[in-house]
């Protein structure tokens, strides 16, 4: 059942790519439907937090707060701060997650806060985002300066 929702947030990221965005993708899935879906627009909205994950929570509007406690996040990419933050805001209990080796996001702080992480370790998402940076090194050394990281795509 995971490869299907992360192949859906994989066209998610795809379409981010697709707008001149960051392929970062991400779906919300309760009791095995997709509710909501998001993508990464920080650059096609010039957004500050529109990140795959944050898209996705925000067009999930209207749930009640047990929807949330019933659902699942996949995610083509390891949550940062922001977004873990809202996961943890909204109850969401468990978080798929496609890769984390390319960037590590707040895990531990989504761990610590009881929630169920899924690594799937998925090729695909790793790629995605590796050919988005080799591709477009300027565009992602602006983003991550605007937040304060120097870090290197690992």
């Amino acid at each position: 059942m995971h490869q299907k929702f992360i192949k859906e947030a994989i066209k998610e990221a795809e379409k981010s790519l697709s707008e001149g965005g960051i392929p970062i993708g991400a779906v919300l899935v309760k009791d095995n439907e997709i509710i909501s879906r998001g993508h990464n627009r920080i650059i096609q909205d010039n957004s500050l937090i529109l990140h795959g994950e944050m898209d996705a929570i925000e067009n999930a509007k209207n749930l009640s707060h047990e929807d949330y406690r019933k659902s699942t996040l996949y995610t083509t990419l390891s949550p940062c701060p922001m977004c873990s933050g809202a996961i943890i805001l909204y109850n969401i209990p468990k978080v798929v997650i496609g890769d984390n080796t390319t960037l590590m996001g707040a895990e531990n702080l989504l761990k610590d806060n009881g929630v169920e992480l899924i690594l799937l370790n998925d090729l695909r998402c790793k790629e995605l985002f590796e050919n988005f940076v080799k591709d477009n090194p300027g565009l992602w050394e602006r983003e991550l300066a605007k937040v304060g990281n120097t870090t290197e795509l690992k």
